[in-house]
């Protein structure tokens, strides 16, 4: 009788070695999942906050005889920025453009400040875009109407703005201070005027001096 009953006790306990196999712990592995868990954290964490901190940009430009676009060009691909071009529904002809013609087009749309020449398109996903870099030609001292037909449709609640003009002589800071009252809601920065042959480092070196975050 006690050969049986040591047998089934001896029974009894190697059944239950599986059981307790299965809820053991393995310490080791756990500290090595916290310890990967640790390091990939910071990294995460760092690559979130580069995301968050950098602006995205938009070069927008209007220009009737290609000079403004030249710069625009160098300034997009210096910033490997988005580029959209204001394009008129009507272009522009020569002879619109004849500043000594009183009745030219630009001349007629430049004595009326109620002028909004039509715009050939729309930009897309205005809302992603934190700056906008925003380009003309100087027209009779000021910038074209159709950048003013621009400004007024979308919304820059929170965005920032940055002029850049071409023109032979002319300044910038009369226009820009028109156009700054289209667009309240925006942070204007100081623009720039280029002449029309301006080099890609010049272009740069005004850029890096506003520190942006880009």
């Amino acid at each position: 009788m006690k050969k049986i009953w040591a047998l089934l006790w001896i029974c009894c306990a190697v059944a239950g070695l599986p059981a307790c196999g299965e809820t053991t712990e393995d310490p080791a592995a756990d500290q090595q999942e916290t310890i990967s868990q640790s390091d990939s954290a910071p990294q995460a964490e760092k690559e979130a906050i580069e995301e968050e901190n950098t602006s995205k940009a938009l070069v927008v430009y209007f220009s009737a005889t290609n000079t403004t676009e030249g710069i625009a060009e160098k300034l997009a691909a210096g910033l490997e920025a988005d580029l959209y071009e204001i394009v008129p529904q009507e272009a522009y002809t020569e002879a619109d453009l004849a500043y000594r013609d009183s009745n030219s087009r630009a001349t007629l749309e430049m004595n009326d400040p109620q002028a909004r020449p039509a715009i050939s398109g729309t930009v897309e996903n205005m809302e992603q875009y934190d700056i906008i870099f925003l380009g003309y030609p100087i027209w009779w001292g000021d910038a074209p109407r159709i950048i003013d037909t621009f400004l007024e449709s979308y919304d820059f609640s929170g965005k920032t703005v940055i002029p850049f003009c071409t023109s032979g002589s002319s300044g910038i800071d009369a226009s820009v201070e028109n156009l700054k009252t289209l667009a309240t809601d925006a942070t204007w920065l100081d623009g720039q005027r280029f002449a029309g042959n301006a080099t890609q480092e010049a272009v740069m070196e005004w850029v890096h001096s506003l520190d942006l975050n880009l």
